[in-house]
């Protein structure tokens, strides 16, 4: 089942930036105004979540596949992922997480409610802060799909496939 793929950016609580690559991750109904990710219960971003609150949700391009494939490595936790995969930190408007600067879009979250179970962790986000990059948006709002690209994947027996909309013709009828 194809996903989309995030970059969730948070801080530790001793200042050290974290980014890492997500596919389970869904709005709750609209409006935007909170999300659910599914998370493995060893991961240092949920630790972060946990522990500050906050994080950045940010919507990559398979232009920066690059940059989710080194996000996705085993970092140990004192290593900054910025530095290590180059981001370049975009700061927040009501978070302490900075986003990550050439994404689609970003969302800023608190979190809300965590949902514990044996194997892994909801984690339920209110969006206090969302803004979209202004190259890939018309003055109305609507996304250009065509040259936005947003990531998505599919897992398969040889790894992960990552793919992006495509649509016939302009991909504007309707508008």
């Amino acid at each position: 089942m194809p996903m989309p793929v995030v970059l969730i950016s948070t801080v530790s609580k001793d200042g050290v930036r974290n980014a890492a690559p997500w596919g389970c991750i869904m709005p709750i109904l609209r409006p935007l105004d909170e999300i659910l990710i599914a998370s493995w219960l060893k991961r240092d971003t949920l630790d972060n979540i946990r522990d500050t609150s906050e994080f950045v949700v940010n919507i990559p391009s398979v232009d920066m596949v690059e940059v989710v494939e080194i996000c996705a490595k085993s970092f140990p936790p004192e290593a900054d992922e910025f530095e290590e995969a180059d981001l370049l930190p975009r700061p927040s408007v009501k978070v302490k997480p900075p986003g990550i600067d050439g994404c689609i879009a970003w969302m800023e979250c608190k979190l809300v409610e965590e949902i514990l179970r044996e194997k892994y962790s909801l984690i339920v986000g209110k969006v206090v802060h969302l803004e979209g990059n202004d190259s890939f948006f018309d003055e109305r709002g609507g996304m250009d799909f065509e040259s936005a690209k947003p990531m998505s994947m599919i897992l398969g027996p040889d790894g992960v496939c990552y793919t992006h909309p495509a649509y016939p013709g302009s991909g504007r009828e309707g508008r």
